[in-house]
């Protein structure tokens, strides 16, 4: 089976809701993605241009791979490929084209049913819709590969780079210096960090900008950080996923909670690995930790400051990926019972505590998607993709 098994693709859903009309920031991504800081570069403004419409002469399309997906509900969302996107009204039964373009779908980002992102492409091309997808429009580049949100229409974060127009020109906010990862802003004040010095990760916030930055959770490890993913669900919450070492198919990961800003931390997850080795923040030969299944991370999708999901992947079983959730933040972790099939990236989206979306990606077979009304505790299949050629 392991030669079945494909690399998770790098993105960045993944991904807080931007599932949800409230704008969340909370989302999904691929946990590893072993994502880079944030470049502090700033992308020139350019004059959005129609590059497609939904009501256009439709054409066949493979829609085959499933590089991101992104909710508006339950019902409604999209997906892209390489080179298209597709969205659903009725829970992804049915799928209509939208864009076709060349590029894959590195991202997409939903604030509601109309306000639409995605990202195209290793350089980052940003494409946009306001009518939820009939017309996209290119807005120009965004400086990084970190996790894109937007608040409001016009207000968004990738990392460290802010936009206030929608998209279109992007600046950079200060982040403290040697972080692993990407630094996360919940908004223009609010941001997390981590760093790795010599033996201990820290975690650092800021309120102010990025202005100045302090330490609000520091862990001795025996283990080195190589990646990092944050999620937030409100100003003073944040999800902090720490992602160690790998080997022999496995990678050790550890997933901290805050609620009040950094003052108190949960331990939500400490997977250690044998092949990884201790999950990052716990000692050597620690295994107390609650732990998700599978051996390595999936994605996380932060709903709330009570409810997070996280896929788990085990690149060695006939199913190797499979869902664990918190609903108490992260005071209890369940494991989902059910298990499904594809060796490559898995996509989680969900619209909220009960409702949400499970795609399944294979380099021999179909991608698969799947729905739950339960939290996770039953999933039913809703779609078999075109076979990969």
């Amino acid at each position: 089976m392991l030669r079945k098994y494909i690399p998770l693709l790098a993105i960045t859903l993944l991904a807080f809701t931007g599932c949800e009309s409230s704008g969340s920031t909370s989302g999904a991504v691929n946990a590893s993605d072993s994502p880079k800081p944030s470049a502090t570069v700033t992308a020139q403004p350019t004059a959005p241009a129609e590059t497609a419409a939904a009501d256009s002469t439709p054409s066949k399309v493979t829609m085959s791979v499933i590089t991101a997906v992104r909710l508006a509900d339950a019902k409604s969302g999209w997906i892209g490929g390489k080179g298209w996107i597709a969205r659903t009204d009725d829970s992804g039964v049915k799928w209509k084209v939208q864009y076709e373009g060349p590029g894959d779908i590195r991202q997409l980002f939903a604030l509601n049913g109309h306000d639409v992102w995605a990202i195209v492409g290793d350089e980052g091309k940003l494409l946009s819709t306001k009518d939820g997808g009939q017309h996209w429009a290119t807005l120009g580049k965004v400086p990084n590969r970190a996790f894109l949100h937007f608040i409001t229409e016009k207000e968004g974060f990738s990392g460290n780079a802010q936009t206030v127009d929608g998209g279109m020109k992007w600046t950079a906010l200060p982040i403290p210096e040697g972080i692993t990862g990407d630094a996360y802003f919940h908004d223009k004040n609010n941001g997390w960090a981590v760093k790795q010095v010599k033996d201990a990760i820290e975690v650092q916030r800021t309120q102010d900008g990025g202005k100045t930055w302090r330490s609000v959770m520091s862990r001795k490890t025996a283990a080195s950080l190589t990646g990092v993913v944050i999620r937030s669900a409100g100003a003073n919450d944040a999800w902090i996923e720490l992602i160690g070492e790998s080997g022999m198919t496995q990678t050790s990961y550890s997933l901290f909670h805050t609620k009040d800003g950094g003052k108190s931390w949960q331990t939500v997850l400490a997977n250690s690995t044998a092949g990884g080795g201790p999950a990052p923040g716990f000692p050597m030969g620690d295994n107390t930790g609650p732990k998700n299944t599978g051996s390595r991370p999936g994605p996380l999708y932060v709903v709330s400051p009570d409810v997070a999901f996280m896929g788990g992947q085990c690149p060695s079983c006939d199913k190797p990926n499979s869902v664990g959730w918190t609903k108490d933040g992260g005071k209890t972790w369940v494991n989902g019972k059910e298990s499904f099939t594809g060796y490559g990236e898995l996509l989680l989206a969900m619209a909220d505590a009960n409702q949400g979306w499970l795609l399944t990606n294979d380099n021999e077979q179909p991608s698969e998607m799947y729905t739950t009304g339960s939290g996770g505790v039953n999933w039913k299949k809703v779609h078999t993709f075109d076979a990969p050629k």
